[in-house]
């Protein structure tokens, strides 16, 4: 028995442990531990320790309820705060519709996320006011009952628990009270009579026993009482549930509803109608029919001045000095005397705004043309004697070795050619024309080109070639003569002026009307 009795307070102090407030056992409950037989006993202690769980089941399902709410009045106040973030009217001056325009909608919004907060703070209101007080007032009943079955049954346990002491001890003198007579009868009084013992011990036993029933009896009404409460527990669970279940349906319901507002409010709004009210209204939209801008119309200071206009432009074939052969370039003719050499005709690129070639023709000797019969259509432009010469971009070269630059140049057709060469011919400083042809045909010059030797002509009908730089200046006093020759100092003459002459105006003589001296063979 004490063996039973002990595993029953174990196992009823290792419940009060697990219970979640750390409720413990009553005085009166621990005097029916010690007391009472457990058999006896233990429906009381097991309908404390179910109620006991109940208590913790609605103490989790209060705090569940409670963080629901909170969650909901923290979604509140973020939506609160998501409304503050559209700001209209809008800040943007006149750029958007006063009224049925964008603006429009997005009061839409701001006035719509704040109704959706508004739903989540009743949510959380509801919760807080309804759900969880009913549930706190269902854990205070669970605890008043457990109070319940403590003092009803605890009462009667005790009364039990002295009955049956007191009737152990009555047993015990009966005994006493035999022992004596049968051992000493002369020494039995009549307080240890053996008849007198026994019938006090029947009546503490019918007052021991009516003690037990009124204790069983009491323990089955607490029985059906908890049966009854507890279907009642569950019925306020259920309708707590229920509660929150309707009002999260109808806040949801309305949340959607509201949403679903603010997309048609959006949908609604044409895409063009904003653009075509500010198009409208603004003074500084360019008119689509507005033509664009042509820089070839554009007037500035000297553009149309007669040193900015080329005299001549084209495509001409310059010999290279080293290779010996030609290459097609677009060449420039301008007022100021420069012959610039390009690499494209084509503005838009940019290779055709630096020259990568050029001579200053007025510090320069112009040779003749060729004939209309020679193969090779070209004519060749030299450097001064005096070394002033020109190379790349114009530069002048100091006669520091004492020799000189010749350039050839060859073009598409004679008339092509002629028309550079009467061109270049009115800014060179001086000129040179063809003699008259002779004629070669006769047996000596025959034999000498059976012999393998050709004239300086013939070489260069053949591969073309310039003036050869090697020829002594001798033979160059013979073969040139100023432009101007009526100025005997060149150092100190300016340069020629430019009127473009007529085409294929070659006549044989200088730009100022001298004839040149020919050249001999």
């Amino acid at each position: 028995m004490f063996n039973n009795e002990a595993a029953t307070i174990s196992r009823a102090t290792s419940i009060s442990r697990a219970s979640k407030h750390g409720s413990t056992v009553s005085r009166n409950q621990s005097l029916i531990k010690k007391n009472v037989a457990p058999q006896d006993l233990r429906p009381s202690d097991v309908l404390i320790e179910r109620f006991v769980s109940w208590k913790a089941i609605v103490k989790q399902l209060i705090s569940y309820f409670e963080g629901i709410a909170d969650i909901e009045n923290n979604i509140a106040k973020e939506y609160t705060k998501l409304g503050a973030v559209i700001q209209v009217p809008f800040r943007s001056g006149n750029q958007f519709l006063g009224e049925g325009g964008l603006q429009d909608v997005y009061y839409g919004i701001r006035d719509k996320t704040r109704v959706i907060a508004d739903q989540h703070a009743n949510l959380g209101r509801t919760i807080d006011s309804s759900i969880v007080q009913h549930l706190q007032k269902l854990h205070a009943e669970i605890k008043a009952h457990i109070k319940n079955v403590q003092n009803d049954t605890g009462k009667l346990a005790t009364s039990v628990a002295k009955e049956r002491e007191l009737s152990g001890r009555m047993i015990s003198e009966l005994a006493t009270s035999v022992s004596i007579f049968k051992n000493t009868p002369m020494s039995v009084t009549n307080k240890s009579d053996p008849y007198v013992a026994n019938i006090a011990v029947m009546r503490q036993l019918q007052k021991q026993v009516h003690e037990e029933n009124a204790l069983q009896k009491s323990i089955i009404i607490m029985q059906q009482n908890s049966a009854h409460f507890e279907e009642g527990i569950v019925r306020a669970i259920q309708s707590a549930w229920q509660t929150y279940d309707e009002w999260r349906s109808r806040m949801t319901n309305s949340v959607q509803d509201t949403w679903h507002t603010m997309g048609r409010n959006m949908v609604s709004l044409a895409p063009d109608r904003e653009w075509i009210s500010f198009s409208a209204r603004s003074d500084h939209l360019l008119d689509p029919e507005t033509p664009l801008r042509n820089p070839e119309t554009i007037q500035y200071p000297s553009k149309e001045d007669t040193s900015v206009i080329a005299v001549h432009t084209g495509h001409l074939e310059r010999k290279k000095r080293f290779t010996r052969t030609y290459r097609e370039a677009y060449y420039v003719l301008t007022p100021a005397g420069f012959l610039h050499e390009f690499s494209t005709s084509d503005p838009s690129q940019s290779g055709s705004q630096t020259p990568i070639f050029s001579l200053f023709l007025p510090a320069c000797t112009l040779g003749p043309p060729s004939t209309p019969s020679s193969k090779s259509h070209k004519f060749h432009i030299e450097g001064r004697k005096d070394g002033t010469g020109t190379t790349k971009h114009g530069s002048f070269k100091l006669p520091m070795t004492g020799g000189q630059h010749a350039w050839s140049f060859r073009s598409r057709s004679h008339e092509d050619m002629m028309e550079w060469w009467n061109d270049v011919r009115m800014l060179c400083a001086r000129y040179l024309v063809a003699s008259e042809q002779m004629d070669r045909g006769g047996p000596v010059e025959a034999a000498v080109r059976s012999a393998g030797y050709i004239s300086d002509e013939e070489d260069e009908e053949e591969d073309g070639s310039s003036v050869e730089e090697d020829q002594e200046d001798e033979d160059e006093d013979d073969l040139y003569q100023d432009a101007d020759a009526d100025v005997d100092d060149e150092d100190h003459k300016a340069p020629p002026s430019y009127s473009k002459p007529a085409k294929n105006s070659f006549n044989g003589t200088h730009q100022n009307g001298n004839a040149t001296n020919k050249r001999r063979r």
